[in-house]
């Protein structure tokens, strides 16, 4: 068997001690290590690991508002470590395999990783409770930037990516239209676009039964199909 694991946490020295003790396990094969919730959300995305371990309390994202931004494909299995009990019940909530209280034991390791080939050996489906997304993590200019949902007015993909709109800005996100359309209030106007329904100004309703939604007090446009125009006059009370 081989697990492909993910070692995230924001202690180096808590990363040397896992990555030591997880040695004595042969299934345990680990294909990198992230120091935050952002390289870690770009690792899994590119690795898709079979697991990781995820320290719960990190600089400006935790553990828990990191798993809210994994597309279900790409949900690993995920044992929990954390220096706080009172995390431990939540941990369980999300339902995670397992939770590590630190510092980390062999003998108590030696328990999760049982539980992580006895449920990988079965052929689960890890199935994780997200949060909903408060604040998507993008980047301009090199520069990680947490940008709140509420100050979006829409979001595009293009082969070069997902791009998030706010004002004269665009960013770009790790994150898929997918994840985006269920975990946001955004609404999907179009295969390619997701909006803030709260900073349109106009509709253009249009022949063939498209429309284009107008961006507060900017010239842009952005369009609407006919699968989702129904969905959209519903949601405005225009129905």
């Amino acid at each position: 068997m081989n697990i492909k694991t993910i070692i995230i946490d924001d202690e180096p020295l808590a990363i040397d001690e896992l990555v030591y003790l997880l040695k004595k396990y042969s299934e345990i094969n680990i294909i990198d290590t992230c120091k935050n919730a952002f390289d870690a959300i770009k690792s899994i995305n590119k690795n898709k690991p079979h697991l990781i371990f995820l320290d719960i309390q990190m600089p400006l994202m935790d553990g828990f508002e990191m798993l809210s931004l994994i597309d279900d494909k790409n949900m690993p299995y995920v044992i929990f470590s954390t220096a706080y009990d009172q995390y431990a019940m939540k941990a369980f909530e999300e339902k995670s395999i397992d939770y590590l209280l630190k510092p980390i034991e062999q003998s108590r390791l030696d328990i999760s990783i049982e539980k992580v080939i006895e449920i990988i050996g079965k052929g689960e489906v890890p199935i994780i409770d997200t949060l909903s997304i408060k604040k998507i993590p993008c980047t301009l200019n090199n520069v990680v930037k947490l940008i709140d949902v509420k100050d979006i007015d829409y979001v595009v993909s293009d082969l070069t990516g997902v791009h998030i709109i706010v004002g004269d800005n665009i960013y770009l996100t790790d994150l898929s239209l997918k994840v985006l359309e269920e975990r946001t209030e955004l609404f999907r106007c179009h295969r390619q676009y997701l909006v803030n329904l709260n900073n349109i100004n106009e509709i253009h309703l249009l022949d063939n039964g498209l429309a284009e939604l107008g961006i507060s007090d900017k010239n842009i446009f952005i369009p609407v199909s006919r699968r989702n125009l129904k969905n959209l006059k519903h949601l405005l009370g225009m129905s």
